[in-house]
């Protein structure tokens, strides 16, 4: 929209910055749930957990070999090995109390077994003849298979010094511990470590569940067959694998048709499933631009109070009527200075004020409005302290395959900020190349750039060989 439109129109042109800033406060992080472990995956931590038992619970074998006294073994040798009477075997989930290593003994012990009384050390099987008599052991024989492996006796080649192979009670965290605070994001090592210290579940803020729905009535689903005048829905499938990729559970909706009251339908039907609702389409200033109408026709249509009890015009309403009286929307529809992506609209819809936010339906717009705004909110309601992508700065080159002639420099409109797609190589000098033109609906170029080229509103014109901000997508 030019200024003259603007001023004649009285309508306000509103940058990135404020319309996310706009998204974020209005956002919340969801109250936090009890998840299983895995369940909880992915999820922030709302508490700090201690550890209640020590970790390991008791000194048990690193090795499967021979537990000792560490003395009997000081002058052994390949030569003179120590010969120690075998006494019995321990196994891992055996208490470790059955028998008693005195001296010139020795049970056999495997990896995790609890070390038995009298014995103060491990020496592992390859240092001995594993009770056969015969050189070093390769391996420890079968307990079922072996006559004289839990008895008879065994030859030690070399020594061990005491604590050898031995992991000590608390020697990873002991009882009383902090194993993780609050804010800690959970993943396998972290809930590998909960499970370890006997936790089968997690306090946390749970992901959002996200509807993602295109409208269009050209759109049809991949596998079905095109007919004249139709394309194949992607903005759904983009916009529903980056929901995934924030961490949210999504829930994708196939095509809705350019019918207001069918989408107003669609959108009510999912409101019990939706923390966060968006939309593809619909949103510029065309004939058809369905969610625009629809949304706008809610909030003009709905009576009541602003708390979202119905007055008395609607007290006796009955039906369909009577529930979409409830059912506000608040969105407000805006222009912003970008490109590509600059009909947006944020605002909120149901009894529950779900937030909706409503992108364009370029397949650029609408993935490059999604990581701008739609990403930050789904990370921001985990309670995710990074809401954004890394941000680096990166030397300007010209596009692969520009030939011999240098291409004319990178272009961009006064006052708005343009985001375009881009290869990016890292390194101690990095470099970042634009991959396809920047039309709103290259696709093909969109799915070879991992990363977008972002030009300011006061740049016109970024040169080859210039530094610019680049924002990382993978």
């Amino acid at each position: 929209m030019s200024s003259t439109t603007e001023q004649a129109t009285g309508a306000r042109t509103w940058s990135v910055a404020e319309h996310l800033d706009d998204i974020l406060t209005a956002v919340q992080p969801l109250e936090p749930i009890e998840l299983n472990l895995l369940d909880a995956q992915g999820c922030v931590l709302v508490e700090q957990v201690t550890v209640p038992v020590a970790l390991p619970p008791f000194d048990n074998s690193s090795m499967d070999g021979y537990a000792v006294r560490a003395a009997d073994t000081e002058r052994a040798s390949e030569a003179s090995p120590a010969v120690l009477t075998v006494i019995g075997d321990v196994a891992a989930g055996s208490s470790g109390t059955e028998l008693t290593v005195g001296p010139g003994r020795a049970a056999r012990i495997m990896t995790g077994a609890p070390l038995p009384p009298g014995a103060d050390a491990v020496v592992p099987v390859e240092w001995t003849d594993g009770g056969t008599g015969a050189g070093p052991a390769r391996t420890m024989a079968p307990h079922s298979a072996s006559p004289q492996g839990s008895g008879g006796q065994v030859r030690v080649h070399r020594p061990v010094t005491p604590h050898a192979y031995v992991r000590a009670r608390g020697g990873d965290v002991c009882a009383g511990d902090v194993a993780l605070e609050a804010g800690t994001v959970l993943g396998p090592p972290q809930i590998a470590l909960l499970s370890a210290i006997g936790r089968p579940a997690a306090r946390v803020r749970p992901r959002p569940r996200v509807v993602v729905l295109s409208t269009g009535s050209e759109l049809a689903q991949p596998g079905e067959e095109l007919a004249a005048g139709q394309i194949y829905d992607s903005n759904s499938f983009a916009l529903a694998a980056a929901a995934k990729d924030a961490g949210a559970i999504v829930y994708r909706v196939g095509a809705v048709t350019d019918d207001a009251e069918t989408l107003r339908a669609t959108i009510e039907d999912q409101l019990i499933r939706a923390d966060l609702l968006v939309t593809t389409g619909g949103v510029s200033v065309g004939a058809y631009d369905v969610v625009k109408e629809a949304l706008t026709a809610v909030a003009e249509e709905e009576p009541g109070e602003p708390d979202g009890e119905p007055d008395e015009a609607t007290e006796g309403a009955v039906g369909e009527d009577a529930e979409r009286a409830v059912h506000r929307a608040h969105v407000d529809f805006r222009t912003l200075a970008m490109q590509p992506g600059k009909p947006q609209g944020f605002g909120t819809i149901g009894p529950d004020r779900t937030p909706i936010l409503t992108l364009p339906g370029n397949p650029v717009s609408s993935y490059v409005s999604f990581e701008l705004f739609v990403r930050p909110a789904i990370r921001a309601m985990m309670g995710l302290a990074d809401l954004h992508r890394p941000v680096v700065r990166a030397t300007l080159l010209p596009p692969h395959g520009a030939g011999d002639e240098e291409p004319a420099p990178l272009t961009s409109p006064e006052g708005k900020r343009q985001f375009l797609r881009g290869a990016y190589t890292g390194g101690e000098r990095p470099e970042v190349r634009p991959v396809g033109g920047s039309g709103s609906h290259l696709i093909g170029a969109l799915a070879h750039a991992d990363a977008l080229i972002v030009l300011p509103e006061t740049v016109t014109e970024a040169a080859w060989g210039s530094e610019v901000e680049v924002v990382l997508l993978g």
